[in-house]
């Protein structure tokens, strides 16, 4: 029987085979354990949990902290990671969360600048002490199932954002990775037809409006730098809201305008002039942005709904909601 100390570090590395190998990650660990500093290897205890098409990550998490995991090693893409964050969130189990980002998207690791493409430093970064809180979005909508809740650590909803996802080669994004996405997009603009939503805020009056596009986020960057929610801080207590609305060739230019200027370059001009003033979010015609803890919509017609780059199904209705500070990551 293994004999611990006080100061083992134990670690659960969550893995999901279709990203990687074992024996790939293995190698990468033991670099970084050797070449650490101190004792850290001698006192690192590692245990491997293998994610499976049933169980996406929530329950081999569950089984890493009865076995005593201090750390939970998230290696693979957008749903490894969001299935180790709701457990986490949910749960409320005392352990860290730590990424190696092996995905297409990674746009978690990517918002909290966790290293990509970079398996030994993403180790490295797991390995440090340090652990910052981190918000969490829930997702409830009922997909024809009944109902379903699920977390979120990027974004949910539906529109531009899940027609990039839905129409996006697979094949494609094997070889190219995010570029993937940018072949999409145009397909992904001529499926965006607006519809007439009702959106209810913190609990408050019904709001009305007619958009294409609905996302609601703890992050606001998606693959390629893309910005589309310059607000949100995920450590903030609160979720972004963007809706578009764009028609036409006059209003995406007017959306374009205002992602690539109002909120892009002139955004980071006036940051980079210094001072204590904060820079909000811009909206314009075809862009609304706006920030809750919770909101309620309600949709005209079924739409693709997705979360953190997971397409859903189709939903008629859902709810989101914060959890503050749900999870310590790395």
């Amino acid at each position: 029987m293994l004999c611990e100390h006080a100061d083992m570090t134990r670690l659960a590395i969550i893995w999901n085979p279709s990203k990687t190998s074992r024996q790939d990650l293995e190698t990468a660990l033991d670099a970084v354990l050797e070449a650490a500093p101190g004792d850290t290897a001698a006192d690192a205890r590692v245990r491997w949990y293998e994610t499976s098409v049933e169980d996406a990550g929530q329950g081999v998490a569950a089984r890493a902290v009865e076995d005593g995991a201090e750390v939970l090693v998230a290696a693979g893409g957008d749903g490894t990671v969001r299935a180790v964050a709701e457990y986490l969130g949910e749960s409320g189990a005392d352990a860290d969360l730590a990424i190696v980002p092996l995905g297409t998207g990674n746009l978690l690791a990517r918002n909290l600048g966790v290293p990509v493409g970079d398996v030994p430093a993403a180790f490295a970064r797991a390995l440090a002490p340090e652990a910052r809180p981190v918000d969490l979005g829930w997702f409830e909508a009922d997909l024809g199932e009944g109902p379903r809740r699920l977390a979120f650590a990027v974004m949910a909803g539906f529109g531009l954002d899940a027609h990039m996802i839905t129409e996006t080669d697979d094949d494609l994004k094997d070889r190219v990775g995010w570029l993937a996405y940018v072949e999409s997009l145009g397909r992904a603009l001529t499926a965006s037809e607006t519809l007439d939503v009702t959106v209810t805020p913190d609990g408050g009056a019904d709001e009305h409006a007619t958009v294409h596009t609905l996302l609601v986020g703890n992050c606001g960057m998606l693959q390629g730098g893309i910005t589309l929610l310059p607000d949100a801080d995920p450590r903030d207590g609160e979720l972004d809201v963007l809706l578009l609305s764009a028609k036409g060739a006059a209003g995406w230019a007017d959306t374009v305008r205002n992602m690539v200027w109002d909120n892009g370059l002139k955004r980071l001009a006036a940051g980079a002039g210094g001072g204590d003033s904060v820079v909000e979010a811009v909206s314009s015609d075809s862009a609304a942005h706006g920030r809750v803890r919770a909101l309620r919509v309600e949709l005209a017609e079924p739409r693709v709904v997705e979360v953190d780059g997971e397409d859903l199904g189709t939903a008629t209705a859902f709810a989101v909601e914060v959890q503050a500070a749900a999870v310590r990551v790395r």
